[in-house]
């Protein structure tokens, strides 16, 4: 059975820095690409970054592209997001998901870590 539990979300000031952390379980993590994905309060869920697998070649959206960085710890069977000069629109439930791409939004995902930007 496929687990991913989401963590490390909090309340950051705008401008501020954040490292969410993703731990699978169930499945080998090595032979999977993985994604993170968000909703922010009254909206659908919106793909962020994904890595390959290995985790040679990366892809974010537009409005984190240069501010999040995504990467993993195959050894840990962990997934990272770290997320830089945040701003209050990337206040959201952040998850990890498998796959890459825009496409994994209906994948299996965790119970999320919730990330709030505000002064």
């Amino acid at each position: 059975e496929v687990q991913l539990v989401e963590s490390g979300g909090g309340l950051v000031q705008p401008g501020g820095s954040l490292k969410v952390s993703c731990a699978a379980s169930g499945f080998t993590f090595s032979s999977y690409p993985m994604s993170w994905i968000r909703q922010a309060p009254g909206k659908g869920l919106e793909w962020v970054s994904s890595i390959t697998i290995g985790g040679k070649i990366t892809a974010s959206a537009a409005p984190v592209k240069d501010r999040f960085f995504i990467s993993r710890d195959d050894n840990r069977n962990t997934l990272y997001l770290q997320m830089s000069d945040l701003r209050p629109e990337d206040t959201a439930v952040y998850y990890c998901t498998t796959g890459y791409g825009g496409g994994v939004l209906s994948n299996s995902r965790g119970q999320g870590t919730q990330v709030t930007v505000s002064s």
